[in-house]
């Protein structure tokens, strides 16, 4: 269960600090991905983006 949590922590941490990179590539803009203003902070919820970038690691895993 920890490593999970791990997992996930280091996922999230390179996802936004790769944020900057995958916006100039149109990831995190597509249809479906929600940016909205609340308590003074931009929120992202990258729905589209995630579901794409998750097919692509899949064929990738598929494939390799």
């Amino acid at each position: 269960m920890i490593r999970w949590v791990i997992v996930v922590f280091l996922a999230l941490v390179l996802i936004s600090g790769l944020s900057p990179l995958l916006r100039r590539l149109g990831i995190g803009r597509l249809p479906g991905d929600f940016h909205f203003r609340l308590f003074g902070r931009e929120w992202s919820i990258p729905l589209t983006s995630t579901l794409l970038l998750s097919a692509v690691a899949s064929l990738i895993a598929r494939y390799l």
